[in-house]
């Protein structure tokens, strides 16, 4: 070997020492918290629980979180806009190791218009708002977004409906509207091709209403079972799950997707939830609750379990391989579903190996250990507390010096 290239080979290795040696694993989570009235979002310090930023809203908002961690989205939609929000968290991917990047969030001057904005769904980078007012998708790389830059690819539906739309590489999965009543829930979603075309038939799912992803495969609710979509070359393979002839009466409107493990989490009336496993001997699952469902999450870190609050002010850890409720925690007082469905109730999201549960109507966020299963602490939030998304991350972080 050339006596340079070992001598460069040398000098790399020691470089690599010295950097590994000046890394140090940092662990950071945050926690974005919109109010029930107010057009407000506190970005709050999970370590610390203190508020390490305030965003003023067009109005209250509905929040939701990517998988990249570097955006938090407010679904205005009384306001008719979408609103973006810089975490300020990166977790840059080096192989056998991540980075970890940390600045403060900041707003997004860009904000997405459009008439009663309502589902928002990211794939791959891709964002997709679907404008229920109007009908009308718009797309968006979140990229773009965050260095404020709106270029959208627009396609309209046949008619305003309450609808959803999902990218899948250069197609779009869209929701078709019910041409007898526009304002019911969709019969299905047909495939388009990036000019807006067709893609084969109309693919049926009778009230249509709740998406989610888990690994290669999208879920969409509807009342005869799930569709399931996958990508491919020639356009997303779609084929239909129907819910077991066993099954007790009801239907999911609402999935969440597994991550780590294949398989939806979703309710199945007012006090049971549906565990789905597509390609399973018994691919639904139907786990009762002690009482009515408020909010459920799935943990992305402790794979096998997922978090269910019900009314009685309880939190459930909820095993998804034994479909069993393994432990339980007196959170808050109740929370009756009886009322309004949107009347201030508690929403739960998972932050690395904690547990928050916004408590609106006391102003906190309860604060669980997820391994003790114990709560850990409380953090006071002004105003009533509502939708929450947790984001962050594990990593080395280097000192260049």
């Amino acid at each position: 070997m050339h006596k340079s290239l070992l001598t460069g080979l040398g000098l790399a290795l020691l470089l690599g020492t010295t950097l590994s040696a000046a890394a140090d694993e940092a662990s950071t989570w945050r926690l974005f918290v919109a109010d029930h009235a107010e057009p407000l979002v506190t970005a709050i310090d999970l370590d610390s629980g203190e508020a390490i930023g305030r965003f003023d809203l067009a109005g209250p908002a509905a929040l939701y979180a990517t998988t990249s961690k570097a955006g938090v989205y407010a679904v205005q939609t009384g306001a008719n806009q979408v609103a973006a929000i810089a975490t300020g968290i990166a977790v840059e991917d080096h192989g056998d190791h991540g980075d970890l990047k940390v600045a403060a969030p900041a707003s997004i001057a860009a904000v997405l218009e459009g008439e009663a904005p309502v589902h928002f769904v990211e794939h791959d980078g891709h964002i997709a708002v679907f404008f229920d007012g109007s009908g009308t998708v718009r797309l968006v790389h979140e990229h773009d977004w965050l260095e404020g830059r709106i270029e959208s690819h627009d396609y309209v539906a046949p008619a305003p409906h309450h609808g959803v739309a999902v990218q899948m590489g250069e197609y779009l999965v869209l929701s078709e509207p019910n041409a007898a009543d526009p304002s019911a829930l969709p019969v299905g979603v047909r495939v388009l091709d990036h000019d807006g075309k067709p893609v084969g038939d109309l693919h049926d799912c009778p009230d249509l209403h709740g998406e989610a992803a888990s690994g290669d495969t999208l879920a969409l609710a509807c009342a005869s079972g799930l569709l399931l979509a996958r990508s491919a070359a020639a356009g997303p393979v779609i084929e239909h799950l129907p819910y077991a002839a066993d099954l007790p009466p009801g239907k999911s409107t609402t999935l969440l997707g597994g991550v780590g493990m294949q398989y939806f989490l979703g309710n199945y009336g007012a006090d049971r939830v549906a565990i789905i496993e597509p390609g399973a001997a018994t691919p639904f699952r139907l786990v009762d609750l002690p009482t009515r469902r408020v909010h459920f999450a799935v943990d992305p870190q402790r794979v096998r379990f997922a978090y269910v609050f019900t009314e009685d002010g309880n939190l459930l850890e909820l095993d998804v391989v034994s479909a069993a409720i393994t432990r339980s925690l007196k959170v808050t007082e109740p929370y009756s579903m009886d009322g309004e469905w949107s009347l201030p109730r508690p929403r739960v999201a998972v932050a690395g190996g904690q547990i928050a549960i916004t408590d609106p109507l006391q102003g906190k966020v309860h604060i669980v250990d997820a391994e003790g299963f114990t709560l850990a602490k409380d953090i006071a939030v002004a105003g009533k507390p509502y939708n929450i998304v947790a984001v962050g991350g594990s990593g080395e972080t280097h000192d260049h010096d």
